[in-house]
């Protein structure tokens, strides 16, 4: 899925700063094209990377940045350097981009699983290593990232990070040792919750509401029930309670989801999932 990007006119947020987008896969394309849509970093200073020739020019065309398969040169151009690549692969990118890295220089890796420990060891100096954990609904700026910082990242590294995944969602902070968690919970939470809206969307079906109707409300309820819980910061304890009125409907359904087991399966859900995230972060 590629964002819509539309020039704009009005000076770049960050002018100065140079970035080297690593892995321009599904979630590098999809920050890269956000920083253009938000005008965050003049397109002058944006270099990119893709394994092909061919589509490092189709994309270059298209964005209107620089698009290579030179990852080197682009960290060599860059002050700050985003890991896009898939887990294996940022063992051999490292030692590949090493020569160019300097303590100056911040790298954001979103490569699920890897350490921060692992990126600075394999650039070998006293270098700011940031790793992130966004999920999918970043692709129509409705996402969430988890930050943590490895040894060497300043205060102002950190907010630079925010800044960057500010332009797709919301950002949390949070200790490296939580990071695990956060890939059960944020990351793989869309799919748990594509799979809730489409069982409410069949039961109303199974209530003779037609298909497109009951997936709209499904699908429209799950994004304001979240709405209300983000914009109020409300606990959903209580917000739950505003809606089941004594003796009424909700109460009813709400009894139908204990007995099923609901809260406990998605509990062991998210449970499982972080301990998958842990047994590939050990390798």
């Amino acid at each position: 899925m590629e964002i819509a990007v539309e020039a704009s006119q009005a000076p770049a947020q960050l002018p100065n700063v140079r970035i080297a987008v690593l892995g321009a896969g599904k979630m590098g394309s999809i920050l890269l094209q956000a920083f253009l849509k938000e005008n965050l970093f003049a397109a002058d200073k944006i270099h990119a990377t893709v394994t092909k020739a061919e589509r490092a020019l189709a994309l270059s065309a298209q964005w209107g940045v620089d698009v290579s398969t030179n990852n080197l040169e682009a960290v060599r151009q860059a002050d700050l350097v985003l890991i896009g690549v898939k887990p294996f692969q940022v063992p051999d990118l490292v030692a590949e981009i090493k020569p160019a890295l300097t303590p100056e220089k911040t790298i954001v890796s979103f490569a699920a699983s890897v350490k921060t420990r692992a990126i600075e060891e394999g650039a070998g100096i006293d270098i700011g290593v940031i790793r992130a954990m966004p999920n999918t609904p970043s692709k129509l700026g409705a996402g969430i990232a988890a930050l943590c910082k490895g040894r060497f990242v300043s205060a102002q590294q950190m907010e630079l990070a925010q800044r960057l995944f500010e332009t797709v969602g919301r950002t949390v902070l949070v200790d490296e040792k939580h990071m695990d968690a956060v890939t059960g919970l944020s990351g793989s939470g869309p799919a748990y919750l594509y799979i809730i809206i489409e069982a409410l969307a069949e039961a109303g079906v199974k209530v003779g509401l037609p298909r497109d109707i009951a997936t709209q409300l499904a699908a429209q309820t799950a994004y304001g029930a979240s709405k209300m819980v983000l914009d109020t910061g409300y606990h959903p304890a209580l917000l739950k309670d505003e809606v089941t009125t004594p003796a009424g409907c909700t109460i009813d359904g709400i009894l139908e989801l204990e007995e099923g087991g609901l809260r406990v399966t998605l509990i062991k859900a998210v449970m499982r999932a972080t301990e998958r995230a842990r047994q590939l972060a050990a390798g």
